[in-house]
């Protein structure tokens, strides 16, 4: 599952983007990769180790939801939930 999201700072300053990815390792947990930054540069990257696709997938909204509190929105999701 893939979520990206932007929000506009101010006007004359570049968009900023957060991108939450879930990714199943090879040990049959779950990552949540984010990566968040200015559009145009480089992002900071972040890693979230989770034993079951749940909670990850929970982390994620978690994530999700904070950011659009923040004013980001949504301008893509790609994937869906798994039924466990």
């Amino acid at each position: 599952m893939r979520i990206y999201m932007q929000a506009a700072v101010d006007s004359n300053m570049p968009m900023r983007f957060c991108q939450l990815i879930l990714q199943q390792d090879m040990l049959g947990g779950w990552t949540l990769i984010k990566e968040r930054g200015t559009q145009g540069a480089k992002g900071r990257l972040q890693r979230e180790h989770h034993e079951s696709y749940a909670d990850a997938e929970s982390a994620l909204m978690r994530a999700r939801d904070s950011l659009v509190d923040k004013g980001y929105r949504v301008v893509f999701m790609r994937g869906e939930a798994r039924s466990s």
